[in-house]
């Protein structure tokens, strides 16, 4: 079916009479939920090759490091793609690379080598990466700056649906087969749950094709013509630092959630049971995406953002200096004042870009490398002082949180007023 044509102004979409958006941002939220629900799973694969390839905290972390290493590798090339074909399209190729990579973990399982299931994560991350690439600014795009927040939070909310959902799936089809089991199969229990993605990617793919949504015109082109660059923005240049931390504190808490609540005077938790607990973690950050979304029609949201933050930061300290149910619950309870940060921090420094939104939606994507990067830091720390100590890391992250909600995120225009 053809694209709907749709002009734009300034990258946003101005809808033709009596025409909404509410068909294109419903089936959006599909694919919001898939990828939330494919990056929770690193949380549960984590746990479970450091046991099969009995692998230092720093070796697991690798997991994080080639997934979210994609992202900054693929964003330039995906933002290229979605430029030459369209978001639709984008979609599509983000879709099918995704469900390559899930199949690749077959051959990963059936050869147990650690640095092939690292392959077949980077590949999957790739398709993530286009469909983050194409996904985020078109939902930005499809209606009013001023709700700009509100509209990327709420569709975040179904990746966060993702993302509780998937330990539950991961714990019971991968971690609890493992118990007692021989290191072959051990890496035989993601054949199944990867297999199963791999077709329901391939579905999605297949239904994108032949839906029928707006398709938005200008974007790019006009930065070269204008001359105008993101990186002249200083609240996008903020906001891509602001992203690399976030999502580094958030994948590193999420990724080491199952050994911490596996530490003695925390909960000492077999790895299936702690599990399900990552389920609080991100289900936290669902409902609190969508309190969010009805709470930035009303609150600024650079001031949502840095109350969010401090939140976050007071709760990570109660853990690293607490024991028992009191560290296992203020751990998890970071999960729902994460909630807005991301979408928040995306719009924040889309803000009056104008011609430049599809430029600096790029940049922010290539930030999300923090996934990458911070995890790795975290787990180097682990190592050497501890993991309660090691979660002084995500305290600083959310300290810069704090500063560019509050005052990082105004344009330079607004606070010269």
């Amino acid at each position: 079916m053809a694209a709907t044509p749709i002009s734009s102004t300034g990258g946003v979409a101005v809808p033709a009479a009596g025409e909404t958006f509410r068909f294109a941002l419903g089936s959006l939220t599909t694919l919001f939920f898939m990828w939330g629900f494919i990056t929770c799973l690193n949380d549960i694969l984590i746990p479970h090759l450091k046991a099969v390839f009995s692998l230092n905290y720093t070796q697991a972390m690798l997991i994080q490091f080639c997934f979210f290493g994609a992202y900054f590798l693929v964003s330039v090339p995906a933002g290229v793609l979605v430029k030459r074909l369209g978001y639709q399209k984008g979609i599509v190729v983000g879709l099918l690379t995704a469900a390559l990579g899930c199949g690749l973990f077959y051959p990963a399982a059936v050869s147990a080598t650690y640095s092939v299931f690292l392959g077949a994560l980077f590949v999957l991350a790739s398709g993530i990466t286009v469909l983050q690439v194409a996904a985020n600014p078109y939902v930005t795009a499809l209606g009013p700056v001023d709700t700009a927040s509100s509209r990327l939070t709420l569709t975040q909310a179904f990746n966060s649906l993702g993302t509780t959902i998937a330990p539950a799936f991961g714990s019971v089809l991968i971690l609890s087969v493992a118990v007692g089991a021989s290191a072959e199969a051990e890496a035989d229990a993601v054949k199944l749950p990867y297999l199963l993605l791999c077709g329901m990617l391939i579905v999605l793919a297949a239904v994108f094709a032949l839906l029928k949504l707006p398709h938005i015109h200008d974007q790019e082109d006009e930065v070269a013509a204008t001359g105008q660059s993101a990186l002249s923005h200083r609240h996008l240049v903020l906001g891509a630092v602001g992203i690399f931390v976030y999502v580094g504190g958030e994948v590193a808490i999420g990724s080491f959630l199952v050994n911490f609540l596996g530490e003695s005077h925390v909960a000492a938790m077999a790895e299936a049971d702690a599990a399900h607990y990552i389920a609080f973690y991100w289900g936290g950050a669902m409902v609190g995406r969508f309190i969010g979304a009805a709470v930035m029609q009303k609150v600024d949201a650079g001031k949502v953002l840095g109350f969010n933050a401090t939140m976050a930061a007071l709760l990570v300290l109660v853990a690293m200096n607490s024991s028992g149910a009191i560290a296992m619950w203020a751990i998890l309870a970071v999960g729902l004042f994460n909630s807005i940060m991301f979408p928040t921090i995306f719009s924040l420094a889309l803000k009056g870009l104008g011609r430049a939104t599809a430029q600096g939606s790029g940049i922010l994507c290539l930030a999300i490398v923090g996934g990458a990067v911070v995890p790795l830091m975290q787990g180097l720390l682990a190592d050497a002082v501890g993991l309660s100590a090691s979660y002084v890391l995500p305290v600083i992250c959310y300290l810069y949180i704090v500063f560019y909600g509050l005052k990082g995120s105004v344009p330079r225009e607004e606070a010269a007023k």
